[in-house]
């Protein structure tokens, strides 16, 4: 990652919840404690952030917008790169010209982008970096719900009930995970589910993309149990025993050839 994207995340947390640690802001952007001090002792110097003892504040006296407990857009689309994208563009291949489908926000999911530049399809997303990139390189149509930006995540969440979401009909919804489980597909906050059970509302299939890092893991909530999957797609590092899992709950599995960026 760069270091200008780098601070600008840390600046982002800060004005997100006023405090955070070294080792919290580490574990977030997947750096080094001696670069988060670095980064911390030049935005101090520029007057960007408070520097104090075992990390870093806001200048800001209250928070900017409710906080979403979920990874940064940037640092997770850094992570199993080429995995990332063989199982983005599996995902691809289930669309057909002329059909309507829904991507939810993600790194994983964004990554589909490169290979749906030759269709011709309808997209409803809450992405709008999956939807900058469609607009530059595609004919596509797409369709972003209204609501509020959340830049570290990269997408856009409705704080309203009814929105522009509703009037869209999608063959397929795809979406990523933080870990997908005998307890179901998990989810990081409470307001990234409501978001996405909108959009669910208006498919007829769910589709998962889950590198094999995800599979059994939990996290905070669920979205769904695992009966409303249709199809899960990961790569080749993958438990046999979990995907037969998968299996026996009548989810169709595509598995992809696991490279080497891990």
């Amino acid at each position: 990652m760069l270091e200008k994207h780098r601070q600008q995340l840390i600046k982002d947390i800060l004005d997100q919840q006023q405090f955070a640690s070294v080792p919290d802001l580490t574990k977030k952007l997947n750096a080094s404690e001696a670069t988060i001090r670095r980064d911390i002792t030049k935005m101090s110097k520029r007057g960007e952030i408070n520097k104090i003892r075992g990390g870093a504040e806001s200048i800001n006296g209250e928070p900017k917008k409710k906080h979403i407990a979920s990874s940064a857009f940037i640092v997770d689309k850094a992570k199993r790169v080429n995995t990332k994208k063989l199982i983005a563009k599996r995902a691809v291949e289930l669309c057909e010209n002329g059909g309507s489908i829904i991507i939810n926000g993600g790194s994983s999911t964004y990554m589909m982008g490169e290979y749906l530049a030759n269709f011709s399809l309808n997209i409803l997303t809450n992405s709008f970096v999956l939807a900058n990139y469609l607009s530059e390189h595609s004919d596509i149509q797409v369709t972003l719900p209204g609501g509020e930006i959340y830049r570290e995540q990269g997408i856009i969440l409705s704080s309203y009930d009814r929105d522009s979401s509703e009037y869209f009909h999608g063959t397929m919804m795809f979406m990523g995970t933080p870990g997908i489980g005998e307890f179901g597909v998990m989810e990081s906050d409470p307001l990234l589910i409501r978001s996405e059970q909108k959009l669910k509302k208006q498919t007829e299939k769910l589709v998962i993309l889950a590198d094999s890092s995800k599979l059994g893991k939990r996290s905070n909530f669920v979205f769904c149990p695992l009966s409303e999957v249709d199809i899960l797609i990961t790569d080749s590092k993958a438990d046999p025993e979990l995907i037969k899992y998968f299996e026996k709950h009548d989810i169709e599995v595509i598995v992809v050839e696991a490279v080497g960026d891990e």
